[in-house]
C-alpha cells in the first residue's frame, strides 16, 4: 500500500503522454479548441486593456503636493463655482507654494466645446479649460512640443498631444470656430499621458467672457509647499468663514473619476468573456470527447491492465487544459500585439467630456487570461474525462 501512490502517479504520467502523443492524428479537433479559446481570451484582454488604460490614465494624473478646490458639495469641476474674491482667499491660505510671480494656484474654467473624432467624424465633447499663468508651474509634467503658449488676452488656444491624436482640425496654425468665437491653435503640449494630454487650453479670462462666465471660476489647482501641508491648507479653508469650498488631493480627485467607468468596462469584459467561454467550453468538450472516442480501445486495454480509472481522468483534464493554454497564449500575445499602446477616446462620465488614453495590456491582464484559458478547457473536459474513466472496458473494447 505503500507504494500505490506512486504507481498511480506512473500510471498518471504514462497515459497523459500517450494522449499527448496522439494529439496529432487529431489535429483538425484539437485546433477548433484552440482557436474557440483563443477568440475568447483575445476578447476578454482587449476589452480589459481599455478600463485598464482608462484607469492608468486617470490614476497618475496629478501630484500628491496638488490639491484642487471646488465649492463645496460639489463632485466635479462642471457642477463647481468660485467667485474671483474667493479665488484670492485660497490663493493666500497657509500651505500654498510660492514663487517670484506669486502663489503657485491657478483659478480655471472648465468647459466643452464639439470637435470631430478622427476615426468617425462625429462631434465628441472636448474639455477646454481657461487657466491662469501658475498652471504651468501647478503642472510641472506639461510641457509644450510644438508651437508656443497661447498668448495672454488672445484667442490662442494649445493642445493636449492626446486630443490632437483622436480630433480633427487641432493641428497647430489651424482656426477654430466654437459659438460666435474663432481660436487659433498655437501649440501643442505634453503631459505624460496624464487626463490634460485630453484638453485644450486657453486663457482663462479670454474664455470668460466668451462663455458669459462673468468674473467667475470653477476650481482652483494649487501646489502645496509638501503633500503633508495638505491638511494645514484644506483646515485653513475650511475655518475660513470668506469661502465655502471642498478640497481635495488631486490624485484623489481624478481615481474618484476613472472608478465608475472602470468598473462598468470591467463588467462589460467579464459578461462578453463568460457569453464567448461557454461557446469555446463547448468546443473543447467536443474535441475531448472526440479524442476520448478514437482512443477507446487504447483507453479499454490500459483499464484491462490494470490503469486506475483516475488516471484516465487526469489525462484527459490534462490534454484539455494544455490545448486551452496554448489558445489562452495566442489569444494574449495577440491581444498584446494588436492593441498594447492602441490610443482611442472615450466618455468620462464624471466630466461628460472625452478623455484620450491608450489600450493597456497588463502582466496582470494576460494572466487573467491564462486563467480563463484554463478554466474554460479544465471545464470543458472534466465531462469527456469522467466518460472516459466510467466506461465500460468491455464496452470500451467493442466501440474501439
Amino acid at each position: 500500500m505503500a507504494f500505490a501512490p506512486l504507481r498511480w502517479l506512473q500510471q498518471t504520467v504514462a497515459v497523459t503522454a500517450a494522449s499527448l502523443k496522439s494529439i496529432p492524428a487529431r489535429i483538425g479537433s484539437s485546433l477548433v479548441a484552440v482557436v474557440g479559446v483563443t477568440g475568447v481570451v483575445l476578447v476578454f484582454i482587449t476589452v480589459l486593456s481599455i478600463a485598464e488604460g482608462f484607469r492608468h490614465t486617470l490614476d497618475t494624473t496629478g501630484s500628491p503636493d496638488t490639491a484642487i478646490v471646488l465649492r463645496s458639495g460639489s463632485p466635479d469641476e462642471m457642477s463647481s463655482g468660485l467667485s474671483r474674491d474667493e479665488t484670492r482667499i485660497i490663493a493666500d491660505a497657509e500651505g500654498v507654494a510660492r514663487g517670484e510671480d506669486g502663489p503657485a494656484a491657478s483659478p480655471e474654467l472648465f468647459v466643452v466645446v464639439d470637435v470631430p473624432l478622427r476615426s468617425t467624424g462625429t462631434p465628441a465633447n472636448v474639455p477646454l479649460r481657461g487657466v491662469s499663468p501658475a498652471a504651468f508651474a501647478v503642472r510641472d509634467d506639461v510641457r509644450v512640443v510644438e508651437g508656443r503658449r497661447f498668448t495672454l488676452g488672445k484667442r490662442e488656444v494649445i493642445v493636449g498631444s492626446g486630443a490632437a491624436a483622436s480630433f480633427v482640425g487641432l493641428d497647430v496654425g489651424s482656426t477654430l470656430r466654437w459659438g460666435e468665437n474663432e481660436w487659433r491653435v498655437v501649440g501643442r503640449f505634453d503631459a505624460a499621458g496624464t487626463a490634460p494630454d485630453s484638453e485644450i487650453w486657453t486663457d482663462a479670462r479670454v474664455l470668460q467672457p466668451a462663455y458669459r462666465r462673468g468674473d467667475s471660476f470653477q476650481s482652483v489647482y494649487v501646489e502645496l509647499t509638501s503633500p503633508e501641508a495638505f491638511d494645514t491648507f484644506a483646515g485653513a479653508l475650511e475655518d475660513d468663514p470668506r469661502v465655502n469650498v471642498r478640497v481635495v488631493r488631486e490624485t484623489e480627485f481624478y481615481a474618484q473619476q476613472s472608478r465608475l467607468l472602470t468598473a462598468f468596462i470591467t463588467g462589460i469584459g467579464y459578461g462578453i468573456a463568460f457569453l464567448m467561454g461557454l461557446g469555446a467550453m463547448f468546443a473543447a468538450i467536443n474535441t475531448m470527447y472526440s479524442a476520448v472516442s478514437v482512443r477507446g480501445r487504447e483507453i479499454a486495454t490500459l483499464r484491462a491492465l490494470g490503469f486506475a480509472p483516475g488516471a484516465v481522468v487526469v489525462s484527459v483534464l490534462v490534454e484539455a487544459a494544455l490545448l486551452a493554454l496554448v489558445g489562452g497564449v495566442v489569444g494574449g500575445l495577440a491581444a498584446w500585439a494588436l492593441f498594447d499602446g492602441f490610443r482611442a477616446s472615450t466618455l468620462n462620465w464624471a466630466s461628460f467630456s472625452q478623455v484620450s488614453f491608450a489600450f493597456a495590456v497588463t502582466p496582470g491582464l494576460l494572466v487573467q487570461g491564462a486563467v480563463c484559458a484554463l478554466v474554460i478547457g479544465l471545464l470543458g473536459g472534466l465531462l469527456p474525462a469522467l466518460r472516459a474513466a466510467r466506461l465500460p472496458v468491455v464496452v470500451a473494447l467493442r466501440e474501439g
